[in-house]
C-alpha cells in the first residue's frame, strides 16, 4: 500500500478538510489537524488494511521566524510489520503560545519516552501524557535546546557552561 491509498483510506474516513497530502519525492507524508490526531492514530494502528503496529520515531521542528510566521512540527514516523509499509504524519503547530498537542501514548506505549525527548528539546507539551518531564536536561534547565532561537546558560548551578 502505498501512501495515496493510505490517504483515500484517512479522507474516506475523516474527510479532507483536516488532512493534506504532500508529495515529495523521497519522504511524502500526511498532514494533520491536531483535533484529530489521536482519532487518526487509532485508526492507522487497528484497521485490518493499515496495521501500524510500530512508532518508530517523534520529533519535534522549529522554523525560525524566517518564515511567514515562527511554527513549530510534530513527526510522526510510523511501521507496519504485517503488511511492510511506512508512513509519515505531521502536524502544525502555530505560536509559541499553542504548543500543545494530544499524546499518543495511549496508542503506542513507546510514545512514552519519544514524547517526553520532543518536550525537552522543545517545550511542546504532550496533552494527557503519563509522565511529562525532561528526559535528557536536568529538570531545573531553562530553555529548550533544539529551538533555533535558544540561547545557551551562561551558567548552570554555579559552573560555567561551555559549547
Amino acid at each position: 500500500m502505498d501512501i495515496q491509498d493510505i490517504y483515500k483510506n484517512l479522507k474516506s474516513k475523516f474527510g479532507d478538510d483536516k488532512l493534506n497530502l504532500e508529495e515529495i519525492q523521497k519522504d511524502s507524508y500526511i498532514e494533520v489537524s491536531k483535533d484529530i490526531l489521536l482519532s487518526v492514530c487509532q485508526h492507522l494502528r487497528d484497521q485490518e488494511s493499515l496495521l501500524f503496529d510500530s512508532l518508530v520515531c517523534v520529533s519535534g521542528v522549529h522554523y525560525p521566524s524566517t518564515h511567514e510566521k515562527p511554527r513549530f512540527e510534530v513527526v510522526y514516523h510510523l511501521f507496519s510489520y504485517a503488511h511492510k509499509h511506512k508512513l509519515v504524519l505531521k502536524v502544525i503547530l502555530g505560536l509559541d503560545q499553542d504548543l500543545s498537542i494530544p499524546s499518543v501514548e495511549t496508542v503506542w506505549k513507546g510514545a512514552n519516552w519519544l514524547e517526553r525527548e520532543t518536550f525537552d528539546m522543545y517545550g511542546i507539551a504532550f496533552e494527557n501524557h503519563s509522565d511529562l518531564r525532561r528526559i535528557l536536561c536536568p529538570d531545573d534547565w531553562e530553555g529548550y535546546p533544539l529551538r533555533k532561537d535558544y540561547k545557551v546558560q551562561e551558567k548552570y548551578r554555579h559552573i560555567k557552561v561551555t559549547m
